[in-house]
């Protein structure tokens, strides 16, 4: 931990794939981009999202991908379309893509920490200069 040197990296979503930005993304967060990587230490970069609003899906995922949850209550599964989180929040549409690539451990979480999404082109992290 104490060798880590960690940046802090912007990210252009303008018109990318989201899957593809998604996987180089959570490449960044997990570090594996560099040579001194661990794979049980948040060796990886802050990552800021920009533009999430103007993201890319493919064929007919706008309508048939479903994201699916659990209330917790007997019959309570709820599912939302791709298209329906979109208008809901569309950096949450980024946010799930990259987390589901991200290691499902406390290390996972702590690494999606380190990851900052925004639905237009500004961002507060301009005193860190990504």
């Amino acid at each position: 931990k104490a060798t880590v040197n960690k940046e802090w990296v912007l990210v252009d979503a303008d018109g990318q794939a989201l899957g593809r930005l998604a996987s180089e993304v959570a490449k960044m967060l997990r570090g594996k981009h560099k040579p001194n990587f661990t794979p049980h230490v948040d060796c990886g970069d802050n990552v800021v999202v920009t533009n999430a609003a103007k993201i890319k899906l493919s064929g007919k995922k706008w309508t048939d991908k479903e994201y699916i949850r659990h209330t917790g209550y007997p019959g309570g599964q709820r599912s939302l379309t791709a298209q329906e989180l979109y208008d809901k929040d569309p950096a949450r549409l980024v946010e799930k893509a990259v987390k589901g690539m991200l290691p499902k451990n406390k290390l996972g979480a702590a690494l999606f920490r380190n990851l900052r999404v925004y639905v237009g082109a500004e961002h507060d992290q301009e005193a860190q200069n990504p």
